[in-house]
């Protein structure tokens, strides 16, 4: 936890409400997102209990499994879930936009994207076990599914992956989106209940967030938000309905099941909704939409992928390709840290602190100054600027500005300065920076490429510079050391075996 966010959140345990530790939205909220609150039966990895989903916050659609061990109707449940989200998916399909690219070729991209919330990040990882357990199962041979399964299995499997990669928001869990905003007066593992997080954040008229967090946790008002289910639910509600199932297989028999999960879901799907409005009233980050084009590129591509005919996800990954996934995993986090700060003052306010930024006022400018003789003479201005951050930056080191797209500089010199502000004893530090990039090709700078006196302006050493991809040997050249190169992939009906069955 940083140093402001504990900040926050004593604040929000003096005010009662939570504090907000971000000015902008750092992630996509779709027009029309698809909320998926899933429940499984307790003590199964794979076992689908039930679950409410839909595009509507007035017309959800329940689906149940009266008996989670039975492999027939958990199948039958992932058929029902198939007609909701398949539809939902492939209507981004049908629309595209060209996208030229330089020294390439042009290709096309969807114009839209799915999104899917889930309340949690639990939930999350059960939506990649359940896309686990039906992607690789089969139409015909034994056990035979509904077509529609293993594409859905695929789709889920997508889902849950693409939530992995740092700023990616095709697939978002709840509390994790909250969190990142807001700061509660209450820890980090209790603000993974749903009910106890919007508590803090949109507590009732006439109470404080730590009041509507405390009454959060009595399973009798806001029961879990799933996919775990609450203990005295099971026993005393739960348990005896799907026994009644097994005893009768009756329509009444497998409502009164679907009545009660009723009760354990639509709580979830209300807070769910809640979370979106919420979400919805902050001001998007300028660079949410770059993130989120880079998601429909992804989208468009796994849909080409299906298209043409290629096979299930693999259920592990070989050495090759898991050192790529993690090294670009790596990558993305770097990239999404540094376009949240970009983004947003109060997360740079944290790299301030740590000295590896500094915001502060123009004093000096030199906007004509050059390097060089003849023809390797260059325009590089010169910025002095006074702060009185905290500067832990070397002559040499390259900062950027949030507020200048494509502009460049390097700390020539860092001062200190004493008797800042006239207050005796008290210090500030002048930076002279060189402007290396973003002033045109001019003989003097374009008009606003160099920051004009008494201006305030923000520089920091992180940028979000193309990286390269790691070097990385092909699959057939993986060492023996990393188990040799993989086996070609054929599918076959083993594939569809699991240890938890």
């Amino acid at each position: 936890m940083s140093a402001l966010t504990a900040l926050a959140r004593l604040r929000a345990m003096r005010e009662g409400v939570a504090q907000r530790i971000t000015t902008v939205r750092h992630c996509h909220v779709s027009d029309r997102p698809m909320v998926f609150v899933p429940l499984k039966m307790a003590g199964e990895a794979a076992a689908p209990l039930g679950a409410m989903v839909g595009t509507d916050p007035d017309h959800p659609r329940l689906l149940v499994v009266p008996q989670p061990r039975n492999r027939d109707l958990r199948f039958a449940f992932a058929a029902e879930l198939a007609e909701v989200l398949l539809p939902y998916v492939e209507g981004f399909q049908k629309r595209t936009e060209t996208v030229e690219r330089k020294g390439a070729e042009p290709y096309e991209r969807c114009l839209e994207a799915p999104q899917l919330l889930v309340p949690n990040r639990p939930a999350a990882e059960f939506t990649g076990l359940l896309g686990r357990s039906t992607r690789f199962r089969r139409a015909d041979g034994p056990y035979p599914v509904h077509p529609s399964v293993p594409l859905l299995g695929r789709w889920l499997t997508y889902f849950a992956d693409r939530s992995r990669q740092p700023g990616s928001s095709l697939l978002l869990a709840a509390t994790e989106v909250l969190g990142t905003h807001w700061a509660t007066g209450q820890s980090a593992l209790e603000d993974a209940n749903l009910a106890a997080l919007l508590g803090w954040i949109d507590p009732p008229a006439g109470t404080t967030g730590r009041r509507a967090a405390e009454e959060a946790e009595d399973p009798l008002l806001w029961p879990p938000a799933g996919p775990a289910t609450d203990p005295g639910f099971d026993n005393e509600v739960l348990a005896p309905a799907v026994q009644a199932y097994e005893e009768a297989p009756t329509d009444r028999a497998v409502e009164r099941v679907a009545e009660a999960l009723r009760t354990q879901l639509e709580p979830t799907w209300r807070l769910m909704w809640r979370s979106v409005e919420l979400l919805r009233a902050l001001p998007e980050g300028s660079r949410v939409a770059g993130r989120w084009e880079s998601d429909r590129g992804s989208f468009t591509r796994f849909v080409e992928r299906i298209a043409e005919g290629g096979p299930p996800q693999a259920r592990r990954d070989g050495a090759v390709s898991a050192a790529a996934r993690l090294a670009g995993l790596e990558r993305a986090r770097a990239s999404y840290d540094v376009q949240r700060a970009y983004d947003d003052p109060l997360v740079m306010a944290e790299y301030r602190l740590t000295g590896e930024a500094f915001a502060g006022v123009v004093t000096a400018v030199e906007p004509e100054h050059f390097e060089g003789e003849g023809r390797s003479r260059k325009l590089r201005p010169l910025v002095t600027v006074r702060t009185d951050d905290p500067v832990r930056l070397a002559p040499g080191a390259a900062v950027g500005s949030p507020e200048r797209r494509g502009h460049g500089a390097e700390v020539v010199e860092v001062v200190t300065v004493s008797g800042a502000g006239g207050v005796p004893g008290g210090e500030a530090v002048e930076i002279v920076l060189k402007v290396t990039k973003g002033m045109g090709r001019g003989k003097t700078p374009a008009p606003g490429a160099v920051p004009e006196p008494g201006e305030r302006v923000c520089y920091t050493s992180l940028t979000d510079d193309f990286q390269t991809s790691a070097a990385l040997p092909d699959p057939e050249e993986t060492p023996w050391t990393h188990g040799g190169p993989p086996e070609e992939y054929v599918p076959a009906d083993d594939d569809a075996q699991e240890e938890w069955e």
